[in-house]
């Protein structure tokens, strides 16, 4: 099996197709534009710079060519980086960008078969029809985003990855603590992040569009929930769409983080810690899956630069 960008160690040639996944243009020091490069396939992602670049290296080297990468794998400041050699913008029709990103671990139709699972416990009728409702709007969307640009989960499918595994984690808490509102939880979980598929541009060259910018996907599902009660015929007054507004609203946690509120309500809280439970362990273990035994991972930007030690 070939290796991957993920599977080469310091100081491993590189020679391979890759597909530019972001490029932006940058002034080094000495005043010549350069190009800070993300390269990505099925494996993941690593980041490399293009020095002294030419007008031409600029109009060809573009966020989502796809080129053949000649370089070496080297570790700058604890992180891994491509020294490119070369690179050729590949012409072939047949290589296809969606062909160079990681994919969920689970096939669509898993997902899909385990979220239905899910909607059917959400015996409040109210939060079920508003879950279907912006699902039937957002689904396809939702079965394909990544859940984050760069961070945890970044990959096709990695939203509802996301979802359905903050479900499962959801599940065993509603049996452990017979005080939370397992309906409410499931729905808020099903939705907290569903807005990411408006903030975000898409699998492959994911960026930030416009709206994602400028409101974020906390108040654009927000919106999203109160069209949709409108359009329901729902009370924006009853306490049910309150508290499921809220239980969204407060998922980061601290206004700091992003979050209009705190939480305020149990279920509030249960779903802030599983967001962040869910996320820091895959955050760790994807880099722990790329580490040999007895050393450490590279920092992880997202968990305070920490860097973690796999036995």
């Amino acid at each position: 099996m070939e290796k991957g960008l993920r599977d080469y160690q310091d100081g491993d040639r590189v020679d391979q197709n890759v597909l530019i996944k972001d490029a932006d243009i940058r002034t080094a020091k000495n005043g010549k534009p350069f190009i800070a490069l993300v390269f990505s396939d099925v494996t993941g992602q690593i980041t490399g710079k293009f020095w002294a670049a030419q007008p031409e290296d600029i109009a060809n080297f573009k966020k989502g060519r796809i080129v053949h990468l000649k370089g070496l794998r080297e570790i700058y400041q604890t992180k891994p980086q491509i020294r490119i050699d070369k690179m050729t913008v590949m012409t072939n029709e047949t290589l296809k960008a969606e062909d160079f990103v990681p994919k969920a671990p689970l096939p669509k139709t898993d997902l899909q078969s385990e979220l239905n699972a899910f909607i059917f416990k959400i015996t409040e009728a109210k939060w079920n029809r508003i879950v279907r409702y912006l699902l039937n709007e957002r689904g396809d969307d939702f079965f394909k985003y990544p859940a984050a640009k760069t961070n945890h989960h970044a990959y096709e499918g990695g939203l509802a990855f996301h979802t359905i595994s903050m479900l499962h984690l959801a599940e065993a808490m509603c049996r452990q603590y017979a005080t939370i509102n397992q309906s409410l939880l499931y729905a808020g979980i099903i939705l907290h992040d569903l807005g990411k598929t408006i903030e975000l541009s898409g699998a492959e060259t994911t960026s930030y569009t416009l709206a994602g910018n400028l409101v974020g996907h906390i108040v654009l599902i927000d919106e999203a929930i109160s069209r949709a009660c409108n359009e329901l015929h729902f009370d924006l007054d009853d306490e049910k769409i309150v508290i499921l507004r809220h239980v969204i609203l407060a998922h980061h946690g601290k206004l700091e983080y992003g979050s209009p509120v705190i939480p305020k309500i149990l279920e509030a809280e249960v779903l802030h810690q599983l967001d962040e439970m869910d996320a820091s362990v895959t955050m760790i273990s994807d880099a722990l899956n790329h580490t040999p035994s007895g050393h450490y991972t590279q920092r992880i930007f997202a968990m305070d630069q920490r860097q973690f030690y796999k036995p």
